[in-house]
């Protein structure tokens, strides 16, 4: 799909696995959350921009590279997106967190808003959205269109497994924004939970199910 790139890494595919299993305990589908987030930032920040600098190694002075320009913002569309947070501040520690609260009404699926705080600068950064699914993708365009109110313009969206009707709805209204994920299931249930899927994830991290 245009747009869209699949990490089918063997650790985040062997992983991904293990969350989906209903046997999981809450706190390994937590530990992997934490660890699959890690390798799903390494692939979705590979082409961040350089710049040359002069260091002093123990030995002589030398060119390296440092990442370039303003720190980026991760930012998880509340509640089950801040289990992907730890990981990725692993990675990137200096980065910025903006938080997106919504839900998705149960009876209309139609997302909710419900908190947003963000960095005040944040029109001026790479802004990376992250919410474990990709369902309907009502939440997910909902947040999208907040960031662009605030003046954002390079977006990226990751999450853990999609279904292809998520993916084409958000494709249609943010085609500026591409997605990584881990992987596209079937479909839509009738619920419209995604399919095989994993289950909710807020409910899998937080041990509310």
């Amino acid at each position: 799909m245009q747009g869209v790139t699949v990490i089918d890494h063997p650790l985040v595919q062997h992983k991904l696995s293990l969350m989906r299993n209903k046997d999981t305990s809450t706190a390994q589908f937590r530990r992997l959350l934490r660890e699959i987030s890690t390798l799903l930032c390494y692939e979705v920040t590979r082409d961040l921009p350089l710049e040359t600098i002069q260091i002093e190694t123990p030995v002589e002075r030398t060119e390296a590279v440092r990442l370039a320009g303003k720190k980026l913002v991760l930012a998880p569309i509340l509640r089950a997106g801040v289990g992907l947070m730890d990981g990725m501040l692993d990675l990137i520690p200096a980065a910025r967190v903006a938080h997106i609260g919504l839900y998705r009404d149960p009876e209309t699926l139609v997302a909710v808003e419900y908190y947003f705080k963000a960095p005040d600068d944040i029109a001026e950064r790479l802004v990376i959205v992250v919410d474990p699914m990709l369902a309907t993708a009502n939440t997910a365009v909902a947040a999208l269109e907040r960031l662009k109110e605030r003046g954002v313009t390079d977006l990226r969206f990751v999450c853990l497994v999609a279904s292809p009707e998520g993916i084409e709805r958000l494709r249609a209204y943010h085609p500026d924004v591409p997605i990584w994920t881990a992987a596209i299931d079937r479909g839509l249930n009738e619920h419209g939970y995604i399919a095989p899927g994993l289950g909710d994830a807020g409910d899998r991290l937080f041990g509310t199910r």
